[in-house]
């Protein structure tokens, strides 16, 4: 009598898994943490515990698929799928990004509008407001720039010596990758530290700072997320475990690396070169 649980077809029914159940559970601790840090001194504590239950969800659920990869069970109509979704969360930031620049614009296009005179650190009708001192984008901007445009042609080495078998150029083009990842990060974290402006509930605050150290701050975070992301591929391609033919998890974090180095672009043109032009028009 054939077995009634055979596979029969190229889908893969996961195993029953805990953690959806965990990682909600998880961020509403967060969530909750982080409420409670605006109120009392215990908040902090339950937002690590949260935060805490949220990246062991991550590990664990992701340890679980790259064991189902190496079992087999990621079929090519389940690559299929992997990438539709890959593709689909990719979509999902771009919009996210769109809300950044979005504000940016509308701040820097509409200066004169009631609800920027409203607020305390008002724009003056110029744009940056007056006052406020921009990054050079020629000097360590630029040096970032071509920092992450590096980047992104040694991760497409690394893919291309992985279709050609070349397992020491994947891993040295991985390398390279992750390195210049960490450059770039050591970088913005120097030039945020000499930043001449900055948002601050103390004193009002001001409406670049926040709407710059929003959209580079979260690509800044995205890039350290990458980062993460190719030295888990680097640790796998180590390991042997990509193959010519089954590599998604490698394919993925080099859509998103790309990802991360189109975004730059955009912010580079938009917040720092027109920033930069916009207070030379403006004579500050």
């Amino acid at each position: 009598m054939a077995d009634s649980h055979a596979k029969n077809h190229d889908y893969h029914l996961v195993d029953p898994s805990p953690w959806p159940f965990v990682g909600s559970v998880s961020a509403f601790i967060l969530a909750i943490g982080a409420v409670f840090w605006m109120h009392n001194d215990i908040g902090p504590w339950v937002m690590l515990l949260g935060l805490a239950g949220v990246l062991y969800t991550m590990f664990m659920w992701w340890r679980d698929v790259i064991m189902e990869s190496l079992r087999g069970d990621h079929t090519p109509v389940v690559r299929l799928h992997l990438r539709y979704g890959m593709l689909m969360f990719i979509a999902s930031e771009v919009m996210f990004f769109v809300a950044w620049f979005w504000a940016f614009f509308d701040a820097s296009l509409f200066t004169g509008e009631a609800i920027q005179a409203s607020r305390l650190a008002a724009t003056g009708g110029v744009w940056p407001p007056k006052g406020v001192e921009v990054f050079n984008p020629w000097h360590l901007p630029l040096i970032n720039t071509l920092i992450l445009l590096t980047s992104g042609t040694t991760v497409t080495w690394a893919h291309h010596a992985l279709l050609n078998n070349d397992r020491q150029g994947l891993k040295w083009g991985l390398a390279a990758t992750v390195a210049l990842g960490l450059l770039f990060t050591a970088v913005q974290v120097y030039e945020y530290a000499h930043a001449a402006f900055a948002f601050s509930r103390d004193n009002g605050g001001n409406i670049y700072g926040s709407t710059f150290f929003m959209a580079t701050g979260f690509h800044g975070f995205h890039v350290i997320v990458g980062t993460i992301f190719l030295i888990v591929c680097l640790l796998r391609a180590i390991s042997g475990q990509f193959t010519q033919k089954a590599h998604f998890g490698f394919e993925a974090a080099a859509w998103y690396w790309h990802f991360v180095d189109v975004v730059w672009l955009f912010l580079f043109a938009a917040i720092y070169i027109w920033g930069s032009a916009g207070a030379v028009i403006a004579g500050h």
